[in-house]
C-alpha cells in the first residue's frame, strides 16, 4: 500500500481533501449537537434527575444570572430608585430579546428572596429558550452588553451561567495553534529542513481535522459531550505529529544510507508503519477500555478520541507516502544532500550525546535507578490527597464576569448558593422531612416547591461552597439519616449531588479499569517481545509515571500552586472523569515510547544476545527521536491551558507533565538502568508459553544484504556476530574505529565504525574462522583471527598508540 500511495501520490492527495472538503461541508450543514451527559443508572442522583423532568418538562432552556451589588460605604441598597432605574430598563430590554424566555427579577412581586439581607446584592435569573450550546453566540453578547452598559460608580453588574461563560472562550483554535507552532521550531530544529518540518503538521491536521469534523457529525447520532472535541484534538495532534516524525525520521535514514526515495518510503512504512499501526491500536484498546466504567459521558470521549487517533495513523500511512513522494530528495535539508552527493551514503550510527548517555547509564545503573525512583516518589506524594470532584465558575480567572458574579453571590446569599441541593419526593412531601433537612447540620435554607405533576421538589442551600468536603458530607447525612428517619422515598440531587456521585463510582470503578488496562498492556508487550520481564517492567513503570502525573495535577490545580499564574484559576478539586481519561491516553503514549525503545533493544538482543549491549544501543539510537517527540507532545498539551476550558487544560498540564516524565525520567534513565540490573532476565519466558504464544512483529529489522558466496566457505550454519570494545590499554574508548571483518580468503564480510563507548558489532554469515581488522587515527592498527562457532562471539580489541600489528591474534570461541 505504501507504494501504490508513493506513486499515485495525486490521487491519494485529493480523497483527502475531498474528504475533508465533503465531511467540512456536511458538518456546517448540520452543526454540533453536543449533549453533557453526566448522570449515571442507578444512583440516588440520576433518579432524582429523572423525577424533576417529570415534574418541570418545560424547563428546557439554559438559565443564566445577572448579579449587581451597589457599593455600602454611603449606605446605599439595590432597591434605591436610582439602582433601579437603571437596572430594570436593562432587564425589560433583555425580556424582549428573541430567544430568552423568561426574565425573574427582585423588583417584582414574588422577588425578594432575590436580594441579601442587607440589600446591598441582588440578581435576576434570564431562562433561554435554548440550551447553552444551542443559543446563538450574538445573543449572549448582546445580553451580557445590555445588562453591563447598566454599570456606574458605585454599581457593579456581573454575569453568570453556562451561556455567559460562551463568551469568555477565547477564539476556538488558540491552543491548538500554539501547539502546532512550538512543535513546528521542535521539528524543524530536529530535521533542519522546513519541508521535512512540515510533513508532520501536515498529517496531523489532516487526522485532526478529519476527526474533529466527524465528531461533530456523530453528535446527532450520540450523546457527545462538549469536552470531547478538545481532547480528541489533544490526543490527536500529540499522537499525528509523532507517528509522522517516526516514519519521515525512519524515511530519511534510509535515503541517507543510499536508498531511493521510493524504497526508503517503502521500508520506513513497512518498519516503523507497522509500529505506528501497533501503537495506534494500542492508544485505541486503551480508550475503549473506558467503556468498562459504564458512564454514558465517557462513551462520547472514546468516540472522539479513538475516531481522532485511527485518521491520524490512516493519514500517517497513507497521506505521509504521496507527501513524501512529492517532494523526493528534498525531505533532506540542502546541506544534508549535499554531503550524499559529495561523499555519498554514510553510515547510521549513533553518536554523540547519546551514546554518551547510554554508556554512562551502563556505567551507573544502581545510581540512576535510584535516583530516578527517587524523584519520581517524590512528585507521587501529591497524589496521596487527590479529592475528585468537578469544577465550576469559582474556579475561573478572577478577572472574568462569571467568577465575579460567582464570588458576589456566595458573599450575599451563602457560599451554598451556587450549588443547591434538589431534595425530590413523588408525591406531597411529608412535614417532617422539611423539618429534619432545615434542623440537619450545614443546611442553610430550605424552601419546599409546590408539587407539580406528583412530584415535589425542596430547594437546600448548603452554608458551604458545592466544591466543600463539608457539603459533601450533607449529602450523604441527608441520604443516610434525615431522609430514612423522615419514612419519605426522597432522593438528592442536583450539580453538586450528580457529580458527587459521579466521583464516587468514578473511585470505585477505578481499580479494575486500571487493572484491565495494564493488563493488556502486559498481554501486547508479552507477544511482541517474547518476555515476562519487559511487560512487568512497563506495567510498573506505567503505574509510577501514572503516581508521578496526578501528583503534579494535584499540586497545581488542587493545591493552587501556580493556578492563576498560569492562568487557569482558582484551585479544586480534580475533575472526575479526569483520571479515567489520563489513563487511558498515557497508557498509550507510554506504549508508543517503550515499543519504540524496547523494539530496537529486542532487535539487538536477538542478534547478539547481549543484553547490555542491546540496552546499550537500543537507549543510544532511540533516545534522540524518544525525546524530539517528547518535546512536540509536551509543547502540543501545555498549549491547551489557552483553551479557556478547565478540564482542557488539566488533561494539557496533567498529560504533558506525565509524557515529560515518562521519556526523560523513566525511558531514558530508569527502564534502561533497570534492564541493565535485570540481565538476561529480561528477555526470559518459559517454553511451553514460548510455544502456545502467537507471533506479532512490531517493527520487523530491515533486510540485509545476503553475503556473496565465499570460496573458503565457513562451517554451514545460521548467522551470527563478532562485538565488543575498542579501547585504549589505560581502557578509554576508541571513538570512530574501523572494525573490518574478513573472510581467510580476504574477502571483506562487514565493515562499521566503533561508537561513542568504544563499542562495535560485525555481522558473521556462517560459523568459521574470520580474520579482524582494527584501524583509528592516531593508534594504528591491529588485526587478529576470531573463530565464530554457534553463537555470538565478544571479543574486545586493545589499540596502542602508533602501534601496527598485522600478524593474527587469538580471538576467542563461543
Amino acid at each position: 500500500m505504501a507504494r501504490w500511495c508513493y506513486r499515485h501520490r495525486l490521487v491519494v492527495l485529493l480523497l483527502w481533501l475531498g474528504a475533508l472538503f465533503g465531511l467540512g461541508a456536511a458538518s456546517s450543514a448540520a452543526g454540533t449537537n453536543y449533549a453533557n451527559v453526566f448522570s449515571l443508572p442507578n444512583t440516588d442522583s440520576t433518579t432524582a434527575y429523572d423525577l424533576m423532568e417529570k415534574a418541570f418538562p418545560e424547563r428546557a432552556g439554559d438559565t443564566d444570572t445577572v448579579v449587581w451589588k451597589v457599593d455600602g460605604d454611603g449606605g446605599g441598597s439595590v432597591r434605591d430608585e436610582s439602582v433601579r432605574s437603571r437596572i430594570e430598563p436593562a432587564l425589560e430590554e433583555i425580556g424582549r430579546m428573541k430567544g430568552v424566555g423568561e426574565v425573574t427579577d427582585p423588583y417584582a412581586a414574588q422577588g425578594a428572596a432575590q436580594i441579601s439581607r442587607d440589600g446591598r446584592i441582588a440578581y435576576a435569573q434570564i431562562t433561554f429558550t435554548e440550551q447553552a450550546n444551542a443559543i446563538p453566540k450574538e445573543l449572549i453578547e448582546d445580553v451580557v452588553d445590555t445588562a453591563q452598559a447598566a454599570e456606574r460608580d458605585g454599581l457593579q453588574v456581573e454575569l453568570g451561567g453556562q451561556a455567559i461563560a460562551r463568551t469568555q472562550e477565547p477564539p476556538q483554535g488558540t491552543a491548538e495553534a500554539v501547539g502546532i507552532l512550538a512543535a513546528s521550531v521542535v521539528l524543524f530544529l530536529a530535521f533542519g529542513s522546513l519541508f521535512a518540518m512540515l510533513l508532520p503538521i501536515v498529517v496531523a491536521l489532516a487526522g485532526v481535522g478529519t476527526g474533529l469534523i466527524g465528531t461533530m457529525l456523530l453528535s446527532h447520532v450520540t450523546d457527545v459531550p462538549e469536552v470531547a472535541p478538545l481532547l480528541g484534538s489533544l490526543i490527536g495532534l500529540g499522537v499525528g505529529i509523532d507517528y509522522a516524525l517516526f516514519i519521515v525520521t525512519r524515511h530519511r535514514r534510509g535515503i541517507l544510507r543510499g536508498m531511493k526515495p521510493e524504497e526508503s518510503a517503502v521500508t520506513a512504512l513497512n518498519t516503523s508503519g507497522r509500529a505506528v499501526l501497533f501503537a495506534g491500536g494500542t492508544v485505541c484498546i486503551a480508550l475503549a477500555g473506558m467503556l468498562v466504567m459504564n458512564m454514558r459521558f465517557l462513551d462520547g470521549v472514546v468516540v472522539a478520541t479513538s475516531l481522532t487517533v485511527v485518521l491520524s495513523v490512516l493519514a500517517a500511512i497513507t497521506l505521509l507516502p504521496a507527501l513524501l513522494g512529492l517532494l523526493g530528495m528534498r525531505v533532506l535539508s540542502r546541506r544534508q544532500r549535499r554531503r550524499l552527493a559529495a561523499a555519498g551514503p554514510e553510515p547510521e550510527e549513533a553518536s554523540g550525546l547519546a551514546a554518551r548517555w547510554s554508556a554512562y547509564v551502563q556505567r551507573r545503573p544502581r545510581r540512576l535507578a535510584a535516583l530516578a525512583v527517587v524523584v519520581m516518589a517524590v512528585l507521587a506524594i501529591p497524589v496521596l490527597s487527590l479529592r475528585l470532584g468537578a469544577t465550576d465558575q469559582g474556579n475561573h480567572q478572577e478577572s472574568t464576569t462569571t467568577r465575579q458574579a460567582y464570588d458576589l453571590l456566595a458573599e450575599g446569599f451563602g457560599p451554598g448558593f451556587n450549588g443547591p441541593l434538589q431534595v425530590v419526593v413523588e408525591g406531597d412531601a411529608p412535614a417532617g422531612l422539611v423539618d429534619g433537612i432545615r434542623a440537619t447540620e450545614g443546611v442553610a435554607q430550605v424552601a419546599a416547591v409546590p408539587p407539580a405533576n406528583g412530584v415535589t421538589v425542596i430547594q437546600v442551600v448548603p452554608t458551604t461552597s458545592p466544591q466543600s468536603e463539608q457539603t459533601d458530607r450533607l449529602i450523604d447525612r441527608l441520604r443516610d439519616d434525615v431522609i430514612p428517619q423522615s419514612g419519605a422515598e426522597a432522593h438528592v440531587g442536583g450539580v453538586t449531588a450528580v457529580f458527587k456521585d459521579f466521583a464516587s463510582v468514578t473511585g470505585d470503578r477505578l481499580p479494575y479499569f486500571v487493572a484491565t488496562i495494564i493488563a493488556l498492556g502486559f498481554l501486547l508487550l508479552m507477544v511482541a517481545f517474547r518476555s515476562l520481564v519487559v511487560p512487568l517492567t512497563a506495567a510498573l513503570m506505567n503505574l509510577i509515571a501514572a503516581a508521578a502525573s496526578f501528583g503534579v495535577l494535584v499540586a497545581i490545580f488542587q493545591w493552587g500552586w501556580g493556578t492563576e499564574l498560569i492562568g487557569v484559576g482558582k484551585e479544586g478539586p480534580i475533575t472526575s472523569f479526569l483520571p479515567v481519561i489520563m489513563l487511558s491516553l498515557l497508557f498509550g503514549l507510554s506504549m508508543d515510547y517503550q515499543v519504540f525503545l524496547v523494539s530496537r533493544m529486542h532487535e539487538e538482543w536477538v542478534h547478539t544476545k547481549d543484553n547490555a549491549r542491546a540496552v546499550r544501543v537500543g537507549l543510544a539510537e532511540t533516545s534522540r527521536v524518544i525525546n524530539s517527540a517528547a518535546l512536540i507532545m509536551i509543547c502540543v498539551f501545555s498549549a491547551f491551558v489557552l483553551s479557556g476550558d478547565m478540564e482542557g487544560a488539566m488533561a494539557g498540564i496533567g498529560l504533558a507533565a506525565a509524557v515529560a516524565l515518562d521519556a526523560f525520567i523513566l525511558r531514558t534513565a530508569l527502564v534502561p538502568a533497570a534492564m541493565h540490573l535485570l540481565g538476561t532476565s529480561n528477555w526470559w519466558l518459559p517454553d511451553w508459553l514460548e510455544k502456545r504464544l502467537p507471533h506479532l512483529a512490531v517493527e520487523p529489522k530491515e533486510e540485509a544484504p545476503a553475503p556473496a558466496a565465499e570460496e573458503e566457505p565457513a562451517e554451514a550454519g545460521r548467522a551470527s556476530a563478532v562485538h565488543g570494545y575498542v579501547r585504549t590499554a589505560d581502557g578509554e574508548p576508541v571513538d570512530g574505529a574501523a572494525v573490518t571483518l574478513l573472510t581467510k580468503g580476504g574477502r571483506q564480510v562487514d565493515r562499521v565504525t566503533s561508537l561513542a563507548d568504544g563499542s562495535y558489532i560485525v555481522s558473521v554469515p556462517a560459523p568459521g574462522t574470520y580474520l579482524l581488522a582494527t584501524t583509528a587515527p592516531s593508534y594504528g592498527s591491529r588485526a587478529g583471527q576470531v573463530v565464530v562457532t554457534g553463537g555470538p562471539l565478544v571479543h574486545d580489541v586493545e589499540l596502542a598508540e602508533g602501534e601496527v600489528d598485522a600478524a593474527p591474534r587469538g580471538g576467542g570461541v563461543n
